[in-house]
């Protein structure tokens, strides 16, 4: 199996490739596009601003693969910051388009809730409730809890695809899975054996050639 981390230089490279070690698979770490169209399976992880994000895909020739990438039906992962690009549009200044894979935008968490002052960025951890079954969350319990650092979160309009929520200050998405495409808000390498659940669940959907 080919299994592609990309690297951007905007996400936490070591911990997700040691997460997708554990699940048995030696992932190849890359910035080069003609590697996406030959993988079996991408993770796309992220930290930091959107805008300079795609700044970084755009410099490195990887929108466009990316998008063929989902397009084609092979497993990906999106985490953190990898969620949020998947969308239209982020509101981060001084905004910008994002990759357009999920129509939606990415808008700012609210400061404020029942007139108490909320802490952004929203960070440690919070719950996560599944409102529907999919590959990449096989035997995880609705309400288990994960690792969050943000103080953006994806607003899809494709609620089909909105398979887990969390509330900070309002319900936000956490988790986007709708065929092919999975994303988590939340870090699955820093939650623990939870975490590390949706790592082998995605590993099995590239394996089975989902």
């Amino acid at each position: 199996m080919k299994l592609v981390v990309v690297d951007y230089e905007s996400g936490n490279l070591r911990s997700v490739s040691r997460a997708l070690e554990t699940c048995g698979v030696a992932p190849l770490v890359t910035c080069d596009p003609d590697e996406l169209a030959e993988a079996d399976a991408v993770v796309l992880p992220g930290v930091g601003a959107g805008p300079s994000a795609m700044n970084a895909l755009n410099e490195r020739g990887l929108v466009q693969p990316l998008r063929d990438f989902t397009a084609s039906g092979r497993p990906f992962l999106g985490i953190c910051l990898g969620l949020q690009l998947l969308l239209d549009w982020t509101a981060e200044e001084p905004g910008a388009s994002c990759l357009g894979i999920v129509p939606g935008q990415v808008i700012r968490l609210p400061d404020e809730q029942n007139d108490k002052s909320l802490k952004i960025p929203h960070m440690g951890w919070n719950s996560v409730a599944l409102s529907q079954e999919h590959p990449a969350f096989c035997g995880i319990e609705s309400g288990s809890y994960f690792y969050f650092v943000h103080s953006f979160y994806a607003d899809p309009q494709d609620r089909e695809g909105v398979v887990g929520t969390t509330e900070y200050g309002l319900p936000f998405c956490s988790a986007y899975a709708k065929d092919n495409v999975v994303a988590t808000q939340f870090h699955p390498e820093k939650s623990g054996p939870v975490g590390l659940r949706i790592y082998r669940n995605f590993v099995a959907m590239a394996a089975g050639g989902y």
